[in-house]
């Protein structure tokens, strides 16, 4: 690649993301691999990475956040059990859309499952007015059940 169009494709990616992006598919498509912008397209594709990785993490959170609320929050149960469950479906389907798209992150939930908990514990007791550790210290639910569309913790009184 010139000096030249480096630099414009350097400026293209600074000034007009989609349009950049726009011209990357097409040297890729054209086998135009010497006109490539590598660097900013080697970060691209690293932060595609992580932004799987954080939306795993948010949502797996988000999910045992809301178990916790429909197990332990038993003044607001009646009144919110069916919305609970509405949102616990709606982060189960999400979470099984990345793992469908990308089946090697499966691991990686298991890796996060125990820290996300503790984030879910930290929010959820914020929610009661009770102290974090009155919710149980490890999850109160497994990976598998966290993710049966079937599945829903019984009703425990903190």
């Amino acid at each position: 690649m010139s000096a030249s169009t480096h630099s414009s494709t350097q400026t293209l990616y600074e000034q007009d993301y989609q349009l950049w992006l726009k011209a990357t598919i097409a040297q890729l498509c054209q086998g135009k691999f010497s006109d490539l912008d590598l660097d900013n397209l080697i970060e691209e594709l690293e932060s595609m990475g992580r932004s799987d990785r954080r939306a795993l993490k948010s949502l797996l959170t988000r999910l045992l956040e809301h178990l916790l609320k429909l197990a332990y929050w038993a003044s607001e149960r009646e009144y919110n059990a069916n919305k609970w469950k509405a949102e616990i479906t709606t982060f189960r389907l999400q979470i099984k859309e990345i793992l469908e798209e990308s089946p090697s992150l499966k691991p990686y939930l298991v890796e996060i499952f125990e820290k996300c908990n503790s984030d879910a514990r930290k929010i959820v007791s914020r929610l009661i007015g009770c102290e974090v550790n009155t919710l149980p210290s490890s999850a109160h639910a497994t990976v598998e059940q966290a993710l049966d569309e079937n599945w829903f913790p019984g009703e425990i009184e903190p």
